[in-house]
């Protein structure tokens, strides 16, 4: 994946709906009508804005066949409705939804989470996200190297369907104070030869975070690359050697809380994971901040217990 991630959190694109009330109010919509699954929290959001009633459509992009999904009917011929969808996108979803509505002899205006350079249809209302990778809170996992080759199977009918959400989460953890513990930075400082050994004579803990080992794709360290090969030494000899390592470049940034967070989050990111375990709380706190839509676990050691977190800058 080639462009970079603009992520669109919940609260962002309430945000932009809520900045949009005015002319949705305005344009009186009879209804706001989201496409399931990614249109219905956007349909949602505008009806709590503007006060319209909402309803769903829902659509087999196999046989392009659009159904009404309510226990609303459809509106009155001539009504004025608002399609709202996750992003235009290449295909027919929004088009095909669009002249559904039209059928029924509804004045149709959409809204759309965003609009890239492939969209085929240019929606009424969308972020522009022209020269990103859209991901919405509800499809993280779409930037996972599954899910991608996944969707390509199917669009390409060599696989019936995709699998179910959760089954593409894809782990990333860190090394320090997640598989082994940590040495204190001021054994560094005194005598970083003899701490460096001490690390590497240091074993496993007996136990880890509880999650599958077989999902984790990357360990993301705050070492710098420089110990590259007896880090590599560590994990082959305690048997994990099968994990893509990824270091820290002293260049791009620094062993600081902030850059090794900076680090972590830039390397999940291009790593495409969902979820990425931390051992240090404060680097979670910056990770979480810095990668909005990326699951960010602060795991503790001593007690053995991890935490979701969210963090948001404060001004």
């Amino acid at each position: 994946m080639n462009k970079p991630v603009l992520p669109l959190t919940y609260e962002q694109l309430d945000h932009w709906i809520e900045s949009l009330q005015p002319t949705l109010l305005a344009e009186d919509f009879a209804m706001a009508i989201g496409i399931l699954r990614g249109g219905a929290p956007l349909a949602l959001m505008v009806s709590h804005s503007a006060g319209t009633p909402v309803a769903f459509l829902r659509y087999d992009r196999a046989s392009r066949k659009v159904a009404w999904d309510s226990t609303l009917p459809i509106p009155p011929a001539g009504s004025k409705v608002l399609l709202c969808e996750d992003i235009a996108g290449r295909g027919f979803t929004l088009a095909d939804c669009i002249a559904f509505l039209q059928q029924q002899r509804l004045d149709v205006k959409t809204l759309t989470g965003a609009v890239d350079d492939l969209s085929r249809t240019q929606p009424d209302y969308a972020i522009d996200a022209r020269g990103y990778f859209a991901l919405f809170p509800w499809e993280r996992q779409a930037y996972t190297q599954r899910y991608r080759d996944d969707w390509a199977r199917v669009e390409a009918g060599d696989a019936p369907a995709m699998a179910d959400d959760h089954e593409y989460a894809t782990y990333a953890i860190d090394l320090d104070g997640i598989l082994l513990p940590d040495v204190p930075l001021t054994r560094y400082d005194e005598d970083l030869a003899a701490a460096l050994l001490e690390r590497d004579a240091l074993l496993p803990f007996d136990v880890l975070p509880g999650i599958d080992l077989q999902r984790v794709r990357t360990i993301i360290t705050g070492r710098p690359e420089t110990d590259r090969a007896r880090t590599l030494a560590w994990l082959e000899r305690h048997g994990f050697g099968h994990m893509q390592l990824v270091m820290r470049t002293p260049g791009t940034h620094d062993e600081s809380p902030a850059g090794a967070a900076a680090h972590k989050a830039a390397a999940a990111l291009a790593g495409g994971v969902t979820h990425f375990v931390e051992s240090d709380p404060v680097q979670a706190l910056l990770i979480a901040q810095q990668a909005p839509l990326l699951r960010v676990i602060w795991w503790d050691a001593h007690t053995r217990t991890g935490m979701l977190v969210g963090a948001r800058a404060w001004t």
